[in-house]
């Protein structure tokens, strides 16, 4: 059956001029004589374009001579590998289009290192992300997370001011591209990080529409409001800070030591360092030493002995290559990297912390506040799913509750009416304090100051945490809800909540807002938030009317709030 796309893997260059001349000077001439590689010029295509291709033969495959050594069976295999690249240059822009291990072929300095990332967060569906590759700022470690049914943002854990974002992958949101006109209704699929890997028309027409097509969304559109925290952590960009920070970790290289100095997998390298069993490393020297790991100390000490001023040159300069076998030769080569993106270092610049991360600067907190008020304004400017009556000043909070349940139907009030506290049998765990029909736990809190708040947010987090992974919780819950029901509300023995009111009055202010509520609060909400999204719950915050306003009717709509969600 013909086929109208392809699934390919597609790279924006910089600094490449859109003519052939210049397209072919992106490879290097050793590495093509070296694959025997052969050099095409396109023109069905309509544009300036520079088509590589080449096979790679290896007489024997790596695993013969150990297996034969094991067993005493002499075992000669073959193996080849094969590797094309298409260059072209779509109006101003240059693409690469890798097939096999052609994108190999592409110098990773001129990859523009966030165009993947760039389409996917203005195009992909915020529900039903499939994959996520992020790093923490000082913790030198990569995150992988894979949920092939998909998942909405929250259910990651990805929303954090120091966390960064650099491969995205799930369902595009009616992209028209080739394969949305023959998918007849299917979902398009897409992952996005250096590379955009997504189908792409085959024909020539067809490719370069859908190129122009993401050129366009790339410039023009806006990112998804559930996905532009990502481009909110961005590179240092200023030159004197850029300055002093390498000036800095420049001296820092000339100490023995390596001080807050650690070893960090470059993002597009982790498939490669996985498979990887042999490194070779060359540094301000014509040879390069062969490893079995990434070697720290043997990358600091060159940098040491180079000259004060080019320390981390030489690291920009030096290459660390990956390859499968300690052969190493070009068939079993899997990446070749600078060998300063395999460094995180960490620079203060007076109380200012910066990470050194992937080649690229980052400040530590630098959108914290940014990410805070956004996240308090999103919770607080939409209309809950639940609104409560007014709340008298002369009313304890138990006989509120109760007033509460009895002026709507199905609702009932566990104010008090704890359960055993599995950790300590003494202790008693009051779950929430009004219960809806539907099982959403509404926890009710009047507050002068940021302390009770501060209760009401660990309240949900344990209440959460205790019927999500306590048996014998859920257990007293269920049969607590019965009981106090008298039977009318039975809940599911292995009920776990999937969703919480967080109702609130402040007193001595006029309304619950993202200008009234306590700075510390703002922070402690953020937190709670983040945390019950990460296991699956969805969080509403609701402000309850003081005093001598008319009640107001509850709702029937449910319109669940992410945390950092637009208003």
């Amino acid at each position: 059956m013909t086929t109208n796309t392809e699934v390919r893997t597609i790279y924006r260059l910089s600094s490449v001029a859109p003519t052939p001349e210049a397209m072919f000077d992106v490879f290097d001439a050793a590495t093509l004589d070296e694959r025997g590689a052969d050099v095409h010029f396109p023109e069905l295509i309509g544009v300036p374009a520079v088509y590589i291709t080449c096979g790679m033969e290896i007489d024997e495959a790596a695993w013969c001579a150990p297996m034969a050594r094991t067993t005493g069976i002499a075992v000669t295999e073959n193996v080849r590998r094969t590797a094309a690249v298409l260059l072209l240059a779509v109006d101003a822009t240059v693409y690469g289009i890798g097939c096999d291990q052609g994108y190999r072929l592409i110098p990773d300095h001129l990859k523009d290192k966030r165009f993947g990332l760039s389409f996917v967060i203005r195009q992909m569906d915020p529900a039903m992300i499939r994959g996520v590759v992020s790093k923490s700022l000082g913790h030198a470690r990569t995150d992988i997370a894979l949920v092939p049914g998909g998942a909405p943002v929250p259910l990651l854990g990805i929303r954090d001011h120091s966390r960064i974002v650099r491969s995205l992958g799930g369902y595009l949101d009616g992209v028209p591209l080739t394969r949305s006109r023959y998918a007849r209704g299917k979902a398009v699929s897409a992952q996005g990080g250096c590379g955009l890997k997504i189908a792409l028309g085959i024909e020539p027409g067809e490719l370069l529409s859908d190129l122009r097509t993401i050129t366009a969304i790339c410039h023009e559109d806006a990112p998804h409001p559930e996905l532009e925290f990502i481009d909110r952590i961005a590179p240092v960009g200023d030159p004197s800070t850029l300055e002093a920070l390498e000036r800095t970790l420049d001296d820092r290289l000339g100490l023995t030591g390596g001080e807050r100095i650690a070893i960090s997998v470059p993002f597009d390298h982790h498939e490669a360092y996985t498979e990887a069993t042999t490194y070779l490393t060359r540094i301000n020297s014509t040879e390069a030493r062969r490893s079995d790991s990434f070697d720290l100390c043997y990358v600091l000490e060159r940098a040491r002995l180079a000259p004060s001023g080019r320390r981390l040159a030489v690291l920009r300069e030096g290459t660390v290559t990956l390859a499968r076998d300690r052969r190493g030769g070009a068939g079993e080569m899997l990446a070749v990297t600078n060998a300063l993106s395999w460094l995180e270092a960490e620079v203060s610049l007076g109380p200012l912390r910066f990470f050194l991360l992937d080649g690229e600067w980052y400040e530590v907190g630098a959108t914290y506040v940014e990410e805070c008020r956004a996240a308090v304004t999103a919770m607080l400017c939409r209309s809950p799913s639940i609104t409560l009556p007014t709340w008298n000043d002369d009313e304890h909070e138990k006989a509120y509750n109760n007033r509460v349940a009895d002026e709507r139907p199905g609702w009932l009030c566990l104010d008090t009416k704890n359960i055993t506290n599995p950790l300590r049998r003494k202790d008693q765990v009051e779950i929430c304090d009004l219960l809806t029909p539907d099982g959403t736990l509404v926890l009710v809190k009047r507050a002068s100051a940021s302390g009770p708040l501060s209760h009401l947010f660990q309240q949900a987090r344990v209440a959460v945490e205790l019927l999500q992974e306590s048996a014998r919780a859920r257990s007293d819950f269920t049969a607590k809800v019965a009981r106090l029901s008298q039977d009318q509300y039975v809940l599911p023995k292995d009920f776990t909540p999937s969703r919480i009111v967080l109702a609130i009055q402040l007193r001595n202010r006029e309304s619950l807002t993202p200008e009234s509520l306590f700075g510390f609060s703002q922070i402690t909400v953020v937190q709670t938030v983040k945390a019950l999204l990460a296991r699956g719950v969805t969080v509403e915050v609701t402000g309850i009317p003081e005093g001598g306003a008319d009640p107001i009717p509850d709702t029937s709509h449910h319109a669940h709030i992410s945390a950092g969600a637009p208003c």
